[in-house]
């Protein structure tokens, strides 16, 4: 049961860092590689508030602040100084490499003997997996009932036919930006729980973070086939559960754990394409038939 829930509890942290990315990479249709700084940043800013004396909770809610930061440089980069989409959150990535070191002031910051969120309300496992179920609940309120509004109906619109949107008048910049600003603060806020779980923000803890919530993406796409917005938000959250599921049966197979990214990645590779390999398949068998 412990491992059960502590599993599950890692999943609901990423899976807030998936639902960021769900943002840019589904809705947006944005290829958006800014979130392995802003996670990283995220979890810097809240392990230097902590050992300030800061509430875990209120470093948690500066964290994400922040993190809006993040995702309007690379908002302002693509276009006001119109440089790609990938480009800009490349850019914005390494330059958050320096800056997240100068916020620690060193590769890495512990959190020994720090009051954190998760032991405020206890540290067992139950309570850990009851904080992140909570504010996954919450993100999942208030994330369907902003993009059933006109502003966020307009973002949605932007990402599927940007230049239908500009047709009618619509700024697509400014929901370019938007999209991006709340994508990069959930990234930065899942960093900071990431932080306050494992006790320590280091520099390199963003690395590899886009290829795991893509996978969470496309492992909960394909549990969930439905077109409402909900359950795809819904999908996204159990996907990365599911994800850390697989993860903790394949290191118990006996995997080296220096192998999991490159497992990780072609997991995502694999369901990535699985849609146009079944197309493939699907078209060789009508003209098989014909």
């Amino acid at each position: 049961m412990n491992i059960l829930l502590s599993t599950c509890s890692q999943g609901l942290i990423y899976a807030i860092l998936a639902l960021g990315l769900y943002i840019t990479f589904r809705i947006l249709n944005f290829a958006d590689m800014t979130a392995e700084g802003s996670l990283t940043l995220g979890g810097s800013v809240c392990a230097v508030l902590i050992t300030s004396g800061v509430n875990p909770v209120l470093s948690i809610l500066i964290a994400g602040l922040i993190g809006f930061l993040a995702g309007l440089i690379t908002g302002f980069l693509h276009t006001k100084l119109k440089i790609q989409a990938i480009l800009s959150g490349i850019l914005t990535m390494i330059a958050l490499y320096s800056i997240n070191i100068r916020i620690m002031g060193k590769a890495n910051l512990s959190l020994l003997g720090k009051q954190t969120i998760f032991k405020i309300f206890g540290n067992t496992q139950i309570s850990d997996f009851a904080i992140g179920l909570t504010i996954c609940a919450a993100l999942l309120v208030i994330l369907n009932l902003f993009f059933k509004t006109r502003l966020g109906i307009a973002i949605r619109a932007t990402g599927d036919n940007e230049q239908m949107m500009r047709a009618q008048g619509a700024n697509t910049n400014f929901k370019k930006i938007l999209a991006l600003m709340i994508s990069n603060s959930m990234c930065a806020v899942s960093g900071a729980l990431i932080a306050q779980s494992q006790g320590y923000a280091d520099i390199n803890m963003g690395t590899g973070t886009i290829v795991i919530a893509l996978a969470s993406i496309v492992i909960g796409e394909a549990l969930i086939r439905k077109n409402s917005f909900l359950l795809k938000l819904i999908a996204v959250i159990l996907g990365s559960v599911c994800y850390r599921f697989i993860i903790f049966f394949v290191l118990n197979l006996g995997m080296n754990p220096s192998d999991l990214k490159l497992f990780t990645s072609i997991i995502a590779a694999i369901l990535l394409a699985l849609p146009n390999i079944q197309k493939t398949i699907k078209r060789s068998i009508q003209n098989a038939k014909n």
